[in-house]
């Protein structure tokens, strides 16, 4: 069966305090795929930290490492741009990659890719919203 668990908003983990959640400033260039078909261990035992809706077909993780990965999904979840949860469905073993997928107000949304990037997800005015 695979893990699935609720990733909390982290604007509560900055009330914490951690630190780690503050974006580095950006690298000069296009952010390009680092990696294609990467995955990300731990996925289920928060080796998340971090998550941004790019689009309703875009999803971008951040893991401890501070590195980045881009989820495409299979179809739009059209709630996606406005959630402040999204469940993450990984595999067996707790690693989130190409065959993982999210859940967004009870749906599942399947990948069909999952990339290693080189930096933090485009900032687009009234698409990107950093959870």
């Amino acid at each position: 069966m695979n893990a699935k668990f609720i990733l909390p908003l982290a604007a509560g983990l900055l009330a914490l305090g951690a630190p780690a959640l503050a974006e580095a400033p950006a690298k000069a260039g296009p952010v390009v795929v680092v990696k294609a078909d990467a995955s990300l261990p731990f996925a289920d035992k928060g080796g998340v930290q971090d998550w941004r809706a790019v689009s309703d077909r875009e999803i971008w993780f951040l893991d401890t490492h501070r590195t980045w990965y881009r989820a495409v999904l299979f179809g739009p979840a059209f709630e996606l741009p406005w959630v402040e949860h999204v469940g993450i469905d990984a595999r067996p073993g707790g690693t989130l990659d190409r065959f993982g997928g999210i859940i967004v107000k009870g749906q599942r949304y399947n990948f069909v890719s999952f990339d290693k990037m080189s930096g933090p997800p485009p900032k687009k005015p009234g698409k990107a919203h950093k959870h």
